[in-house]
């Protein structure tokens, strides 16, 4: 019988862990700035299933570990010191609680042992041509007909739907003046006919993001997640969920120690002027890490953070920016040139330098982050 991870004391629970992952984590996959995708990827979470961690925040009925924050916490940072590559997974991050949420038994009961297995790989459909941030003025229609939807439309930058077996849709099945109204949420076999999956190649030379094509595609009714039309419900607690994932301070941390290792390397260690710079940077990181575990804790006891998230995802994503671009201002020349090591850690300069560039875009760009809070937060009393 698997050892119960959630009865553990939190510091015999950090050395559990800290122990799997010296243990179970290859070095290939130790890599912060590189992403885990199709075969390596669907491998690391069969390792994270077998060792009772691929689920740490779901209920034990459902599979999951059960940890409680404290422990999702320590599990964060351990991956954070090893140094483990990112990995999709939306199927145990953000559609299993939502299932939990707003599924039936006879739902819950087919799909979450699936996401678990990794027999089903999940990807996100959600933004459109013409409607990213805009999310609410998406035209992917389904139609009921028999015992079916019948979808049309199209998805962009749906990330790692070219190594997934499935995906999670937002749709419209109703027109209405009302654009966040009329919406639907709706899971689909990546197999299906009428369903296309393109690769998008980036200026990295990468194909993490796809166009997903949907033409008269069709899927079981059974397939609604809550009650129809009331998708934007369903839309917005998946992405408060999933701007918290986004929001971890990891990231952040590793460009700091980037930043610190080219000052090392450049001897300016102990110069005040880059000194200031790194304590002023670490001071934010540490503001983000505390106001992550403060929002993560709220949300874990089911208060409405709505608000919330939007100012941790601003803060993450622009953080991470500031830390990047000076690291690359200081680095100047040495900055492209190459992989810095530093004390048995590998720093990708450039590469984390482009990866922070479109992180105040996705997951809600920081202009609607910014619109949002001030329409819930400085309206007038009386509005």
């Amino acid at each position: 019988m698997r050892e119960d991870l959630a009865a553990l004391p939190d510091a015999a629970f950090r050395r559990h862990v800290r122990d799997w992952l010296r243990e179970n984590c290859p070095p290939a996959y130790r890599v912060p700035t590189d992403r885990l995708l199709g075969p390596p990827a669907v491998d690391w979470m069969r390792r994270l299933t077998a060792g009772g961690l691929r689920a740490p925040a779901w209920p034990k009925a459902h599979g999951g570990a059960g940890l409680s924050f404290t422990q999702q916490m320590i599990w964060h940072e351990e991956l954070d010191r090893i140094g483990v590559a990112r990995w999709i997974d939306h199927g145990v991050t953000v559609l299993g609680p939502i299932l939990m949420r707003y599924g039936t038994a006879q739902q819950q009961a087919h799909w979450l042992p699936r996401i678990l297995s990794c027999e089903h790989v999940w990807a996100q459909g959600y933004s459109e041509p013409n409607a990213g941030s805009d999310l609410a003025s998406l035209r992917s229609r389904a139609v009921p007909e028999g015992g079916e939807w019948v979808i049309d439309g199209q998805k962009i930058w749906t990330s790692g739907a070219a190594h997934a077996t499935h995906i999670f849709l937002l749709v419209r099945t109703r027109s209405t003046p009302v654009r966040q109204q009329g919406i639907s949420f709706i899971l689909a076999d990546l197999g299906t006919p009428g369903i296309t999956v393109r690769p998008i190649r980036n200026i990295a030379d990468e194909s993490e993001f796809c166009e997903v094509f949907l033409d008269a595609a069709r899927v079981p009714l059974g397939n609604l997640v809550g009650e129809v039309d009331q998708g934007w419900t369903v839309a917005k607690a998946l992405l408060g969920m999933e701007r918290l994932a986004i929001s971890a301070p990891a990231m952040c941390r590793h460009a700091l120690r980037a930043l610190r290792a080219v000052g090392d390397e450049l001897g300016l260690s102990g110069d005040a002027a880059f000194e200031a710079r790194h304590g002023d940077l670490e001071l934010a990181l540490e503001t983000l890490a505390c106001l992550h575990g403060e929002v993560g804790g709220l949300m874990a006891r089911g208060a409405d953070v709505a608000d919330d998230l939007s100012i941790l995802k601003i803060v993450a994503s622009e953080l991470w920016q500031r830390i990047t671009e000076a690291t690359m201002e200081i680095a100047g020349e040495h900055g492209v040139a190459g992989t810095l090591e530093r004390d048995g850690e590998s720093f990708e300069l450039l590469k984390l330098f482009m990866l922070a560039r479109p992180a105040t875009i996705y997951g809600g760009s920081s202009e609607i982050q910014r619109n949002i809070l001030a329409k819930q937060m400085l309206r007038p009393a009386s509005a």
